[in-house]
């Protein structure tokens, strides 16, 4: 199997400014990403390649031994650009590059670090067992249930469950996760659609068996530096 890993870092973080190359326990945010996808290229092979439009990204991540031509382009490095818009402009530019067509692109995500080897290595093999799949993403269980306990506002103003309400416990609610943006298989066939999307009407879900969530705001930076910095967590 020809497998492509991309690692996506802009450089326009609003939430945390520079959150990608931050330090957290003494290394860039973005140098624990790239150990675990040479990790898993170490093990079973494959390409790596890192998709940004910041220079000093690139500079840092050359730092972390990751060196790469490919440029993204400023049309899919803004806040509006879907995340798989911007892999399948890296995939095209890989297969070129390579002279090969990849049979599925693993996607590692910088702000969420906290998986193992063990976690990338389960998700690519329940790919691989499910061929009608198209994509796979991690998730964790979840606190809130729209089903059971998360409300919206109505039209006249008042607060009702978001999905109607007709559970009455949490347990007789339908199970629901928690995407935590760690880790995601595509097949090739999910890039020839126009707007390719990583929740299809074919994706399966890797429940992480322990904590793991992407970094939006300062305090999730400030919990995650607090989990390395006391050894809670090992990245």
């Amino acid at each position: 199997m020809n497998l492509l890993i991309t690692i996506c870092a802009r450089g326009g973080s609003k939430g945390i400014p520079g959150k990608n190359i931050k330090q957290v326990g003494g290394h860039p945010l973005i140098y624990y990403t790239i150990k675990a996808a040479k990790a898993y290229i170490e093990r079973h092979g494959g390409e790596l390649v890192l998709s940004t439009d910041s220079e000093k990204i690139r500079e840092v991540a050359r730092g972390c031994g990751l060196d790469t031509e490919y440029v993204r382009p400023d049309y899919l490095a803004n806040d509006t650009c879907g995340k798989p818009d911007a892999i399948k402009d890296a995939l095209l530019w890989s297969e070129k590059c390579y002279g090969k067509r990849y049979d599925m692109v693993l996607d590692l995500d910088v702000t969420s670090p906290i998986r193992t080897l063990d976690d990338i290595e389960q998700c690519v093999k329940i790919m691989e067992e499910n061929p009608e799949a198209l994509t796979i993403f991690s998730v964790n269980p979840c606190a809130r249930n729209p089903y059971f306990n998360m409300v919206q506002m109505n039209d006249e103003g008042y607060y009702n469950v978001v999905l109607g309400g007709k559970y009455t416990t949490r347990q007789s609610a339908p199970k629901v996760y928690d995407m935590n943006a760690s880790i995601y298989v595509y097949r090739r066939s999910i890039f020839e659609q126009e707007h390719p999307r990583a929740v299809t009407d074919k994706s399966l879900i890797f429940v992480m068996n322990h904590v793991c969530f992407d970094l939006d705001e300062p305090s999730d930076y400030d919990y995650l530096s607090y989990l390395v910095d006391t050894k809670r967590i090992i990245l």
